[in-house]
């Protein structure tokens, strides 16, 4: 679903909880969305550039696309693991690739979101040089 381009992985554990999932304990399709968002959370934080510093800079980074396929289930109880990356790079956007792996190491889930850089109007603007080169630096690119 994505390019190399960027190699860096950052893991976050995510522990199933009751309401994550169905009658037969099997994790609901939707449960898996917050969880990219606590790995893109985890990943931005680790470059150095953590969501609250851009938005007290007057930057947003919008979701505008998203794409999953879902391979196996995770269960009430497990301890999944969100690994998260930075797999493209545009003058105005980026994309994170994810998989989220089960305790025994088999993938669950692989997955991508578009994102656009914008103000706090939500006019789409150039992602700011400190941002690229925090990610470019990072990622390892």
């Amino acid at each position: 679903m994505s390019s190399d381009a960027f190699l860096l992985w950052v893991d976050t554990p995510v522990k199933v909880r009751y309401a994550e999932t169905d009658a037969q304990r099997v994790v609901y399709h939707g449960a898996y969305i917050p969880w990219l968002e606590v790995g893109r959370t985890e990943y931005c934080e680790r470059a150095g550039y953590p969501y609250p510093r851009m938005e007290a800079e007057g930057v947003r980074i919008v979701v505008v696309d998203l794409r999953a396929r879902y391979r196996r289930a995770a269960r009430y109880g497990d301890t999944v693991t969100v690994r998260t990356r930075f797999a493209d790079l545009k003058s105005r956007g980026c994309r994170f690739a994810y998989e989220v792996r089960l305790p025994d190491g088999s993938l669950a889930v692989e997955a991508e979101t578009d994102h656009i850089f914008t103000d706090v109007t939500g006019r789409p603007i150039s992602i700011p040089r400190a941002v690229r080169e925090a990610f470019v630096s990072f990622a390892g690119r």
